[in-house]
């Protein structure tokens, strides 16, 4: 992270902060969040990039979009930069990152939102849609334990009509390369420090600021170590491609990886 997006992330949060009696600067907060995430995977413009050429490739520049476990709407934000006659329903369960998208997003016709719970199996019924043309998610399921991600995963293929695709970027650890795994992991976490060094937000520290803006809702994530060990819980891509043709999809593989993340598409 360069120093310019360091100072941008710490900015924009205390800008939001600080104009929060007139409203909430909504698309401060969505840039912080974004600086945040970069902390922690340098690379992620570029599998944002790779998704929406899958995507405009798959089912054309004009896609039904569910953005899943969406946060402040990052998905949605590329999508509509690249494809403006695309539409997007973002689900989320957090109220301060959906504050932000619908702040961010207000007055958007393409756009809406819904609160849902992705462990609660009807949480489906709650969107305006039956089908889309793209299911798309990043760095969101890697809290899910293998069994209900299975289960999550049967849910979508129900959502995405035939011929349409569904895309998870996340960390998908190999168990069978240990050795790769630990080096890759300290090299990154070595590169993480230096940029922590130089200002760069982390997760905690990022929903203290959120925290302190009147204009969010009071809520706060359970606090997580996001330093532990996850990485041997972390089922591999051969794992998710392998799940996802069993819960519907006629073909499942990786488009992109970087040494900690695997983009994942998958064809109904």
């Amino acid at each position: 992270m360069t120093n310019a997006d360091t100072t941008t992330a710490t900015t924009a949060g205390t800008t939001a902060t600080t104009t929060a009696t007139a409203g909430a600067d909504w698309q401060a907060w969505q840039r912080s969040w974004d600086r945040q995430q970069e902390w922690y995977m340098p690379d992620r413009e570029e599998r944002f990039r790779i998704m929406l050429d899958m995507v405009e490739a798959l089912v054309g520049p004009a896609p039904r979009v569910l953005d899943l476990a969406c946060g402040t709407g990052t998905i949605t934000a590329r999508l509509l930069d690249r494809f403006p006659d695309a539409t997007s329903t973002g689900v989320d369960l957090d109220p301060a990152l959906l504050a932000i998208a619908e702040g961010t997003f207000a007055g958007d016709d393409r756009v809406s939102f819904v609160a849902a719970d992705l462990k609660d199996p009807d949480w489906p019924a709650k969107l305006p849609y039956d089908a889309y043309d793209a299911v798309l998610t990043a760095t969101a399921l890697h809290w899910f334990h293998a069994e209900p991600l299975a289960d999550l995963y049967g849910r979508v293929a129900e959502l995405v009509r035939d011929g349409g695709v569904f895309m998870n970027a996340d960390h998908m650890i190999d168990e069978a390369t240990p050795r790769i795994n630990a080096a890759e992991r300290a090299q990154r976490h070595a590169r993480m420090d230096a940029a922590k060094g130089q200002g760069a937000l982390d997760w905690a520290e990022w929903w203290q600021l959120a925290a302190e803006d009147p204009v969010l809702p009071t809520h706060r994530p359970p606090l997580r170590d996001l330093r532990r060990a996850r990485d041997g819980r972390m089922p591999s891509a051969a794992w998710h491609a392998r799940v996802l043709r069993e819960k519907g999809f006629g073909e499942a593989r990786p488009v992109w990886c970087s040494p900690s993340d695997t983009l994942l598409l998958a064809v109904k």
